[in-house]
């Protein structure tokens, strides 16, 4: 069994910043690429942004600039410091992760149960 936890997120001013955090936990072999995904109501989901186990990282255009993602490879963890928020950015945070639970099995996809993030203007 794997789980993704998402915490972090809340209400906050427009302007302000947060900071997300996402764990993975359980039976895991290896992390691959971690993420974050949002959706606002009534809109798909889209990418905020995503760092594979090297470090490369990869942003969605409307957070370049405000958003940061960073891991802890060690601990399964995967950051996201949102600065200058708006409140184009509120919406419910996704977790995403590929992970392999044993060695020599292919990699699945996993999602967090997802944190609210709601910016006032």
């Amino acid at each position: 069994q794997v789980q993704l936890v998402e915490s972090g997120g809340g209400l906050v001013q427009g302007g302000g910043s947060l900071r997300l955090s996402c764990v993975a936990s359980g039976s895991i072999f290896s992390v691959n690429a971690m993420g974050w995904y949002r959706q606002a109501p009534g809109k798909q989901r889209d990418l905020v942004a995503y760092a594979t186990k090297g470090g490369a990282t990869t942003y969605g255009d409307s957070v370049k600039g405000r958003f940061t993602i960073s891991r802890d490879n060690a601990k399964n963890t995967v950051y996201l410091q949102m600065n200058n928020l708006k409140p184009e950015d509120t919406g419910v945070y996704y977790c995403n992760a590929y992970i392999r639970r044993v060695v020599g099995e292919i990699e699945n996809m996993y999602w967090g149960q997802g944190t609210q993030v709601t910016v006032s203007s």
